[in-house]
Order: structure tokens, then C-alpha cells, then sequence
């Protein structure tokens, strides 16, 4: 699956541990091949001798363009979960987060990516690196939920 070429969308601002991106609602599709009977990541399945349905990744990741943005991580602090320093985030900001989700927060002046706790009326941002530590959110911090993480896209590259 190729990587959405970020170097062509507008750079909005950049952050010691986001860059932050606006995906253009206007590009023009570009529908690819798609497997449609899917890969197997367990024992190998038969595959089909052509691929017929395509699918365009601006539709598919993006679904609300004007709520959406990217972000480039920078750091290690959610590689248990398999974010990674130069992934790009795919954040949604219509989304309402739940206990458990991967978040994009401002807090205090900065933005990180977490995973998000509420319990109680208590709200802690989890790390998913042991080497972090768990940020709880006290009421004198200024912080806003800025969006929920939809997807993460990995540049694999060639082993």
C-alpha cells in the first residue's frame, strides 16, 4: 500500500512531537488495485489470477476531509502499540473519545499522542513505551482533546 505523499499537502504547523498537515478534499482520486479476496497473515490461502476491485485511500482514510488532519510522529513514546517516530497519523477531530482510544491532546503549551483513560471523572493520557510516564490531567492544566487517531501509516520499506 503506498504512503500519501505528505510533501504535496499544507503543512499547518510544526511541533517537537507533531507535524501537523491538512489532507486537500480537492486531490484527485486515485483508485489502485485491491486484492479482493484479501491476504492471509496466517497459513497461505488460494489466490485469485486477477485483482478487479480498486479502492482510493483518500476515501477510505479520509471520510469527514474538513475534521481531518495528519500528523507526523516524532518519538518513541507509543511504539507498544505500534506508533512509531516518522508514522503518520490520520486524526479525525468530529470524533468524541472514549476510554481507550489513541488521542492527539494539547496540554500545557505542547501536543502528544496517547492513549486516552477516563474513569471517574478522571482523565490520564497512557503511554505505551514503560520508558514514559502516565500524564494525569489535573484541573489546572490546559488541556483539549484535539482529535481521535483513525489510523496509522507505516512506511515499511524494503527489509
Amino acid at each position: 500500500m503506498p504512503t500519501p505523499n505528505i510533501n504535496h499537502l499544507s503543512l499547518v504547523k510544526q511541533g517537537t512531537l507533531l507535524d501537523w498537515y491538512l489532507p486537500d478534499p480537492l486531490a484527485a482520486e486515485l483508485p489502485l488495485p485491491m486484492a479482493e479476496a484479501g491476504v492471509s497473515a496466517g497459513f497461505p490461502s488460494p489466490a485469485g489470477d486477477y485483482i478487479e476491485l480498486k479502492i482510493d485511500l483518500n476515501t477510505e482514510l479520509v471520510p469527514r476531509p474538513s475534521s481531518t488532519f495528519y500528523a507526523r510522529v516524532k518519538g518513541q513514546s507509543m511504539k507498544d502499540i505500534g506508533i512509531t517516530d516518522g508514522d503518520i497519523l490520520v486524526i479525525d477531530k468530529s470524533l468524541e473519545p472514549r476510554d481507550g482510544d489513541t488521542v492527539v491532546c494539547y496540554i500545557d503549551g505542547g501536543f502528544t499522542v496517547k492513549n486516552i483513560s477516563i474513569k471517574d471523572k478522571k482523565v490520564c493520557l497512557l503511554p505505551a513505551n514503560p520508558r514514559y510516564p502516565v500524564i494525569e490531567i489535573s484541573p489546572d492544566d490546559e488541556f483539549i482533546v484535539w482529535g481521535v487517531v483513525t489510523y496509522n501509516i507505516q512506511n515499511l520499506g524494503r527489509r
